[in-house]
């Protein structure tokens, strides 16, 4: 469906808050995020033939509410609901509010919303389908098209982290005071999933997916806007904005993938920078230090470099080593080892990845192999870093990074002179 861009904005922004209301008003939030999506549908279907309604998000709770009333009467525990439902409200209360009525639910649920899509009962997976439907307001085909897989296994996924929410009697609420930071760690890790899997995709023909990392940069946006003070939630939307902004110069014309060193820096989003490095120097003053603000400070010292020479990779190497100590992620370790290289030279470099290449969540991994291939071509061993190249395309499942690396391996085999490494998801 043909949709005016600014109405699909604007259902966007509303469908959390619409899910909100009636996910607490009726406790059941797999069938209040059914009748939100046909209220979506109906809006998207009429509000372009008759206007936008004086009150966009009063006309959805109207419509939601009355689709709401409908699926829990069609259901074998009617009775028992409609009986929740009227210990709750007095009788006065029993009938779909009007579109300008202000309800009890002014309030943003959004916040309680990601907090129940991300929670731990569900697998990594089924919450980022859960959040960009719910959440994001993005349809199951959408989701599906996003992530490269057919709609009916979208759908399922979907309907089965709907179940397993409805069987945990997970009430819509907000979690208590000593699980929130468990929680919202949760929240943080899936919207970066969601980021990264748009910024640079693990499959297909298309190195980017620019509305995946859009949404994920939105989302993060709103649970900044709505934990003002969390400086690792204000870091992950830097981290997003610092990388994001490079994405126009990543790929050429036929959407070939380009190295850091051979970017076109001059196209990189000069105010995605500005906003996430403001973001990144508010937040690490405040504290404490996490995992996001440090990545977020690595992002902004590679953009605000004038080229791969003139960066700072001293700082860029102590900062990984920090980050190294916060997560002990195998990704990081690879990181600061080319960091390494960048400093102290491309023996130490090739060191630091021996130590890396018995671990079991990068042996045969494409990335460990293309930045042992970038720091042999460093140290001048051009027949390793030919076969380090090519085995790095085979083992990857993404179009354009085989391409590269292919093409990295034919250029060294002709002759051609290399360029310096970049970080391992540059």
């Amino acid at each position: 469906m043909n949709t005016d861009p600014r109405i699909e904005d604007l259902l966007r922004e509303l469908a959390p808050q619409v899910l909100g209301v009636l996910s607490r008003r009726f406790g059941d939030f797999a069938t209040a995020e059914d009748a939100v999506q046909e209220a979506l549908l109906a809006a998207a279907t009429q509000w372009p033939t008759e206007g936008l309604p004086a009150n966009p998000r009063g006309w959805l709770i109207q419509v939601g509410y009355r689709r709401m009333i409908e699926l829990v009467r069609g259901e074998q525990a009617r009775r028992r609901r409609e009986d929740l439902v009227a210990r709750q409200d007095p009788d006065d209360r029993q009938y779909a509010p009007a579109a300008d009525e202000e309800l009890t639910a002014e309030r943003d649920d959004t916040l309680v919303l990601l907090f129940l899509c991300c929670h731990p009962a569900l697998t990594p997976t089924s919450a980022v389908a859960l959040t960009l439907r719910a959440v994001g307001g993005l349809s199951t085909s959408e989701i599906a098209r996003a992530f490269l897989v057919p709609e009916a296994t979208m759908a399922q996924r979907i309907s089965r982290a709907k179940q397993r929410i409805r069987a945990s009697g997970l009430p819509f609420r907000m979690p208590e005071a000593a699980e929130r930071p468990d929680r919202l760690i949760a929240v943080r890790q899936v919207l970066y999933l969601i980021f990264t899997e748009g910024h640079t995709s693990t499959a297909g023909p298309d190195l980017r997916r620019v509305d995946l990392a859009a949404e994920a940069i939105r989302l993060a946006r709103a649970l900044h806007t709505l934990l003002p003070d969390d400086s690792e939630s204000a870091g992950l939307l830097a981290l997003m904005l610092l990388t994001e902004a490079r994405g126009p110069a990543r790929t050429g014309p036929s959407g070939e993938l380009i190295s850091l060193a051979d970017q076109d820096r001059s196209r990189w989003d000069a105010t995605a920078i500005a906003e996430g490095v403001a973001l990144v120097t508010q937040a690490l003053p405040r504290g404490p230090v996490g995992p996001y603000q440090v990545q977020a400070a690595i992002a902004a010292l590679h953009d605000e470099a004038p080229s791969t020479q003139l960066t700072d990779w001293p700082q860029i190497l102590a900062l990984y080593k920090v980050l190294e100590r916060l997560v002990g992620s195998p990704v990081v370790a690879l990181n600061r080892a080319v960091a390494t290289a960048m400093v102290h030279g491309p023996a130490a470099g090739l060191t630091a990845l021996d130590a890396l290449t018995h671990d079991p969540h990068l042996a045969g991994h494409h990335r460990l192999a293309a930045a042992r291939a970038h720091l042999h071509e460093m140290a001048g061993d051009q027949a390793q870093a030919i076969a380090d190249y090519r085995a790095a395309a085979a083992r990857t499942s993404s179009r354009p990074e085989k391409l590269y690396l292919t093409m990295r391996a034919a250029r060294l085999a002709a002759g051609s002179k290399g360029d310096p490494p970049a970080a391992a998801k540059p």
